[in-house]
């Protein structure tokens, strides 16, 4: 930063200070200020009291950013190519564009990573000290932040601000990029009026998020929404919508909400529709105990295929407690779950449903028995030979399910 920027800088930030101008909540006020600031620089740089400004709009700009912004990341978070962002050390600051890594040419000091750290968590009410060395939390912009600090990790903060570029609000916008079949998507829409329950999987960055969103969207809008998540991500467009998220124990230790008590709590919010952002522990219990009532709803879980999805949904309520078993677990998953949809990622970054499952509510010799509705061959999404459960569903809802899925293969 030269010695014009610098001053311009602490003027500015003093005046801010002085006017009771907050730069992030009176974002208008604050940039009114940044160009009084910078006139007021003009005419004295025109008497020669100051050096000139060689781009006084890239100033403006630049000042916007380290004090109203995230200082030299800002860029990357106002860029719309740019999907995650994330530091290993001070001098590594890679970005993600269309799931490739970039190392950028931002480079940092220890200090500085720190101070925007805090900045980021500021909003939040979220902490991270040498107690609770994790930390997540939903940037002001919806970007989803992620910490973790010494002595977990070998020196430096480690960051990760994972954005949502392209946000699909239905499931025909998947279609338009190209990660779902037509026939495919009437059919899940269909499935999502006729309150089926529907397990979303795949790997980290596969559009897990992006895909509940859209299946979301079909939920008809006389329905009540309820969604439980670690960190407000789903920003569900739904008319009639409550979104809950977990909450970290305080300095003392005491106040934590966790996953399972949010779960628990939104049955009693009259809920038509409940939506888990993620299971990953016990809370896939609950999430279990809510679907096998009755009430309709849709998480998602990290899995390599859709049958694994149905595996690990089967082991994870088995952490719930010793008095919890596979006798009572896997007959209610077979039960409690219609379909998995599987997402995944290419190496060139294309986010795909590479396969639609049934779950047919049969179980032999232990294993749930699945049903192959769609699946991935040769980079286009087929019709399987498999047929889904939950016809009287369909029906009710005024659906076909033979119309909705006959002559629906050979779509892209």
């Amino acid at each position: 930063m030269n010695d014009a920027v610098a001053l311009l800088e602490y003027e500015v930030r003093e005046l801010a200070r002085r006017r009771g101008i907050d730069p992030v909540e009176d974002f208008t006020a604050f940039r009114s200020l940044i160009s009084e600031a910078l006139a007021d620089y003009d005419d004295r740089s025109m008497a020669g009291l100051v050096p000139p400004l060689a781009d006084s709009d890239g100033v403006a700009k630049g000042l916007l950013d380290a004090v109203a912004g995230l200082g030299p990341l800002q860029r990357y978070l106002d860029d719309p190519t740019v999907e995650e962002l994330w530091i290993n050390e001070p001098g590594k600051v890679f970005v993600a564009r269309s799931g490739r890594p970039e190392l950028t040419t931002t480079i940092l000091d220890h200090q500085s990573v720190r101070d925007l750290v805090e900045r980021m968590l500021r909003s939040s009410g979220r902490r991270i000290d040498m107690s609770q060395p994790f930390v997540d939390a939903a940037l002001t912009g919806g970007e989803r932040l992620h910490v973790v600090i010494p002595p977990v990790t070998s020196g430096a903060w480690a960051v990760n601000i994972r954005k949502y570029v392209a946000r699909a609000g239905r499931l025909s916008d998947l279609v338009e990029r190209g990660s779902l079949s037509p026939a495919a998507a009437a059919f899940l829409d269909a499935a999502v009026v006729s309150g089926l329950n529907v397990l979303v999987s795949g790997a980290t960055q596969a559009g897990k998020t992006t895909m509940v969103r859209a299946l979301a969207g079909a939920i008809p809008v006389s329905q009540r929404v309820v969604s439980c998540e670690e960190v407000f991500e789903l920003n569900l467009a739904n008319r009639d919508c409550v979104a809950l998220q977990c909450r970290q124990p305080s300095l003392e230790g005491t106040g934590e909400i966790p996953l399972r008590r949010l779960v628990k709590e939104a049955l009693r919010m009259r809920p038509d529709r409940l939506i888990v952002g993620e299971v990953r522990e016990a809370e896939a219990f609950d999430l279990l105990i809510a679907l096998n009532s009755g009430l309709p709803g849709m998480s998602t879980i990290h899995a390599n295929s859709a049958r694994e999805a149905v595996v690990k949904l089967s082991t994870l309520p088995l952490l719930a407690g010793e008095n919890v078993t596979a006798a009572f677990v896997t007959p209610t998953v077979a039960q409690a779950l219609d379909l998995v949809v599987h997402l995944d990622l290419s190496r060139e970054g294309a986010r795909t449903v590479r396969e639609i499952v049934a779950v047919t509510g049969r179980v032999e010799g232990g294993v749930i028995e699945t049903a192959d509705l769609f699946a991935r061959s040769g980079g286009v999404l087929r019709r399987m030979g498999g047929e889904p459960g939950g016809v009287e569903r369909f029906e009710r809802a005024g659906f076909d399910v033979r119309e909705l899925l006959a002559g629906s293969s050979g779509w892209a």
